[in-house]
């Protein structure tokens, strides 16, 4: 019988160096993949927006953030609060908080076909 996989704590060593979010892959498989954010006040850069070809699922552990749509709608982040984003939702960071950083979890599923 095998033992578990890789193991370990979303809070261990939750500092972004550098000044940089920090990305750290858990899982993928089959074109999904879970991964660990640590942001300390970063947002996304004026102009770009996210365009993601397959859904995303982020769960903020820690911290606050605010998510921007394309259209206007604002979504406030505390810590435990999650929102499913669909493919093509156009969205960026407009807010992280750097004390406490923002602990991400977010769950990127491939494109449907």
């Amino acid at each position: 019988m095998a033992g578990p996989g890789r193991r370990g704590n979303l809070f261990d060593d939750a500092t972004a160096p550098g000044g940089r979010e920090r990305f750290d892959e858990l899982l993928a498989r089959d074109g999904a993949r879970v991964e660990r954010i640590v942001s300390t006040g970063q947002t996304t850069p004026p102009g770009e927006w996210f365009d993601q070809a397959g859904e995303e699922w982020v769960a903020l552990l820690t911290g606050r953030a605010t998510l921007l749509f394309e259209g206007g709608e604002r979504v406030e982040l505390a810590a435990g609060d999650w929102v499913a984003i669909p493919a093509r939702a156009r969205h960026r960071v407009e807010a992280t908080s750097a004390d406490p950083p923002c602990v991400w979890l977010a769950v990127h599923l491939p494109p449907s076909s």
